[in-house]
């Protein structure tokens, strides 16, 4: 790739951020957020209990559409308990994709290759699996045919805020009564056929880290379809701890993945501004968009015709695996923070000897795709 090329994307990169360093994506405060924070330190409620824990599980059930939501310390966590409503155990198996943060592979990964249009789960790749690789035993239980492996939850991903084709891989999923948890991690705010990502499926988990389109400094939220499993989740969340005014008893084993409520009014006052930031990075994307129009040698990745991307994270494609280094090396070195696919899952030592399906899309967007800078710009003309 010639320097000129890169440097050309530079140029276009610093018309939309400006000089100096340009991270990928850096959090924004322009609402009620020390109001919400102060209210916090004034009345002392910092930690795990507080109105603005119950408020930001509600403002996410009214925007996303979910019957309940439950505000968890981190996207991870939220996962966590996200299967284990789904009735995962240990020992079963996990259908997921490789193009992932390594959080989507807490549990036994099976991995399924991803459409190279959406960068998230094949629905053909997981039916033409799951026809060719399981049976069902004598109990009902979907079981992949060398293991004996109950195959017990499926976890696609809305890669860099992307939706795939979920819908599709709902109906594959109601065909073989897998229960589905979506990895909506990346993409609050996102749509597809006018459903908010997370809500396809039985359950699903959204991040509030730091470099996501909103954050509460650091958390996560778990998406219910059902009001009654999302309530006892937020019983486990809450060490499974009985009510009670002054006795601390408990009645199952549970986790302390409660969200404090000072992260929960960062939350709060980011969520007023949602909208208006998903707005905003569409800009972006539509800046981007029209210029790699010009480059014939470089894909630039857009949804699918019904979605509205949150456009987490814009991704280019390039050439090959040098060109891609040459890029990432020379933008790195001006300032601009750009950074590759994370490696993929079935790549990493303790994955290496998971099942999968063939995996030619995976490997060929990792030899080719960069993240460039995304952050929301307000004032972007």
């Amino acid at each position: 790739m010639k320097e000129k090329e890169i440097d050309d994307i530079i140029t276009i990169i610093r018309k939309i951020y400006g000089e100096g360093f340009i991270p990928l994506h850096a959090p924004l405060f322009v609402g009620n957020e020390k109001k919400y924070i102060n209210e916090c330190i004034d009345t002392t409620f910092v930690s795990s209990v507080g109105k603005f824990v119950d408020r930001i599980e509600e403002m996410m059930s009214e925007y996303t559409g979910a019957a309940r939501c439950v505000a968890c310390v981190n996207g991870t966590s939220a996962l966590h308990v996200g299967l284990m409503m789904a009735g995962v155990r240990d020992g079963d198996l996990v259908l997921t994709q490789p193009v992932s943060f390594i959080a989507t592979c807490n549990a036994s990964p099976l991995f399924i290759d991803v459409d190279r249009d959406t960068m998230g789960m094949s629905p053909e790749v997981l039916r033409q699996w799951l026809e060719s690789n399981t049976h069902r035993t004598a109990d009902g239980s979907l079981v992949e045919n060398t293991t004996g492996r109950r195959i017990a939850a499926c976890v696609p991903m809305h890669t860099f805020g992307i939706p795939c084709r979920i819908d599709e891989i709902t109906e594959i999923c109601t065909q073989y009564n897998i229960p589905l948890v979506e990895d909506a991690a990346e993409s609050i705010g996102s749509f597809y056929k006018g459903k908010h990502t997370g809500t396809f499926g039985d359950i699903g988990c959204v991040s509030f880290n730091g470099n996501k389109t909103i954050t509460t400094g650091g958390g996560g939220m778990i998406l219910f379809r059902d009001k009654e499993l999302g309530d006892r989740a937020k019983h486990l969340t809450t060490q499974a701890k009985v009510p009670h005014r002054w006795e601390f008893n408990h009645d199952m084993i549970g986790y302390n993945y409660r969200m404090p409520n000072i992260n929960a009014a960062l939350g709060c006052a980011q969520l007023e501004n949602l909208e208006r930031y998903v707005e905003a990075k569409r800009k972006v994307t539509a800046r981007y968009a029209d210029f790699f129009s010009r480059q014939s040698d470089i894909e630039f990745m857009t949804e699918l015709p019904e979605s509205r991307a949150n456009y987490w994270f814009n991704t280019i494609l390039l050439p090959g695996r040098e060109e891609r280094d040459e890029f990432l090396e020379r933008t790195n070195d001006n300032g601009v923070m750009t950074r590759p696919l994370w490696t993929l899952m079935h790549r990493l030592p303790m994955f290496r000897d998971c099942l999968r399906s063939d995996l030619s899309n995976s490997e060929y967007l990792a030899e080719r795709a960069v993240n460039i800078p995304s952050g929301v710009i307000l004032d972007l003309k």
